[in-house]
């Protein structure tokens, strides 16, 4: 009972608040991205359903790669800078991807050599989007005494799946009652929030660097 109390003291601090803001965005938009594309593949890119399910596996190798590869960026480089030039690729890879998916005749004899552009193309998102995640986490918690990390780790836990979950079930909406073209660029709205809130969060990380240095 303590700690699930000291876990909610925690969204007392505005650096809790914006972080677990963007944790949220993030994972809204990687889930509604994976559970679905299979989906537009088939219906949208006129793929057959087994290679719609094949083809998501670039997303998911976009995603090992892109988080292997953060590491060693985020070395050199400054974190923020960093994933808000992720963010950004991330909605450019949106818009330059959605635009090929119109028009697609059905190929009953469809190969990988004749598949449209887009279902190669868009995938490609995730090398993007890989490094954000573990990058806003390493920064949260080096700015956390390390006495709250386990509390802090729990609401993680617990906005990651309601991300998620809000996520698959917004795009599996849109996706029923509207197209797949417009949700898929439905997740240009949670992008640009992840932009915005990227930025508080540094703001909050500088302020708290400032004014209450980190102790073990």
């Amino acid at each position: 009972a303590a700690d699930f109390l000291e876990m909610l003291r925690l969204f007392a601090r505005p650096l809790v608040c914006v972080f677990v803001l963007t944790a949220f965005l993030y994972v809204l938009v990687e889930q509604a991205v994976g559970t679905w594309l299979p989906t537009f593949n088939n219906e949208i890119l006129k793929l057959p359903a087994a290679m719609s399910v094949q083809v998501t596996s670039i997303y998911a190798g976009c995603l090992a790669v892109g988080r292997l590869s953060a590491g060693v960026i985020m070395r050199r480089l400054n974190w923020y800078p960093v994933l808000t030039a992720c963010m950004l690729a991330m909605g450019a890879t949106v818009l330059l991807a959605l635009p090929l998916t119109h028009g697609i005749a059905l190929d009953p004899h469809v190969t990988w050599a004749t598949a449209p552009v887009a279902a190669f193309l868009f995938p490609f998102i995730g090398l993007f989007m890989a490094p954000i995640y573990p990058g806003i986490n390493s920064v949260m918690l080096s700015s956390l005494p390390r006495h709250q990390h386990a509390p802090m780790t729990g609401l993680l836990g617990i906005f990651s799946a309601l991300g998620g979950t809000t996520g698959s079930l917004i795009t599996g909406y849109v996706f029923g009652h509207f197209n797949g073209h417009f949700a898929f660029y439905l997740t240009l709205v949670p992008i640009v929030l992840m932009v915005g809130s990227l930025y508080a969060f540094k703001r909050q990380v500088e302020r708290i660097a400032v004014e209450v240095p980190v102790t073990a």
